[in-house]
């Protein structure tokens, strides 16, 4: 039977696991559903069409469920989606999707949530992941596994964080990370992750050669185009230099190292990974390509004060 606190409120119609745990102050709505294992200590709060899996951790303060804060949101049965093993750590917020974009936020398994992580809407987080401190997700973001993203950094929507890279503190991500780098707070890619790959159990060669197709691609000179390094890479500010000619040459950097033999699967994937995102992408972006509310109807909230009301 679950071990629910007197002073804990859980709804009739939630459903939870035989040995769930609801600590003091919390509540659990109708529409909830939490795995076998799962602990919620005090003063949690899991709302809307919730569902957690196992052994997952939640900290005194969380809001998990609520409705996003987005003015496109009309109200519908919006889902989140919570796999195994995370950690949620205090005041950590995540919100359901909205309506226009498949209306899932989704987190995997084995990710850690710490102190005041916020998880906007329709993001997806897949696992192994590190989220420090104050960490801020917008709406529509993607990090892939085995990501690191160090305190009071800042998402961009739509940004895409590649997997096995290690966000600098402070950071504004407002383009795509490229996988397995170290993405600084001014925008600049530091090198490899070296640290990080070495733990993840990645063989010398297999670091090596990243290391070396990274040197090819993001040279410290092209870097320097602008103020903003992966800004000149992706061609999006024109500083001193002409952006198509600065993008033309990521484009040809991209194809000159595809054309220089043989690559291992993470090398071909970071390839990839970069010409998605110039090729196909929007401002460094390529979920903001993926949008679909650019042609929607402008939401209420914005007639309510107009000179016609």
């Amino acid at each position: 039977m679950s071990k629910i606190a007197p002073s804990a409120t859980v709804e009739r119609s939630a459903e939870l696991a035989p040995d769930v745990e609801v600590g003091p102050g919390c509540y659990v709505g109708p529409h909830v559903t939490i795995g076998a294992g799962t602990r919620l200590l005090a003063n949690v709060t899991i709302l809307g069409n919730t569902t957690i899996g196992a052994g997952n951790i939640f900290y005194p303060a969380c809001v998990i469920g609520a409705a996003p804060q987005d003015l496109k949101y009309r109200g519908g049965d919006t889902k989140l989606i919570i796999g195994d093993q995370n950690i949620f750590r205090e005041s950590v917020t995540a919100h359901t999707g909205t309506e226009v974009a498949g209306g899932v936020t989704e987190i995997g398994s084995h990710n850690q949530f710490q102190v005041g992580t916020h998880l906007a809407h329709d993001v997806r987080i897949d696992n192994h992941c590190v989220l420090s401190n104050q960490v801020q997700v917008a709406g529509h973001v993607h990090i892939e596994s085995h990501v690191t993203v160090s305190g009071m950094s800042g998402v961009q929507q739509f940004v895409t964080i590649g997997r096995y890279s290690f966000i600098t503190g402070m950071a504004r991500c407002s383009m795509d990370t490229p996988p397995y780098v170290i993405f600084g707070y001014d925008g600049y890619i530091q090198g490899v992750n070296v640290k990080g790959l070495g733990r993840w159990g990645f063989p010398e060669a297999v670091i090596q050669s990243l290391r070396d197709l990274c040197k090819f691609l993001f040279p410290k000179k092209a870097q320097n185009v602008t103020r903003f390094g992966l800004r000149a890479l992706y061609g999006l500010w024109a500083g001193r230099r002409d952006d198509k000619a600065v993008s033309m040459t990521m484009a040809r950097r991209i194809q000159d190292a595809e054309s220089n033999g043989p690559l291992n699967e993470h090398c071909r994937y970071l390839i990839e990974f970069m010409k998605r995102s110039i090729l196909q992408g929007v401002h460094g972006r390529y979920l903001e390509s993926q949008r679909r509310d650019a042609g929607g109807p402008r939401p209420t909230f914005y007639a309510a004060g107009s000179a016609a009301s």
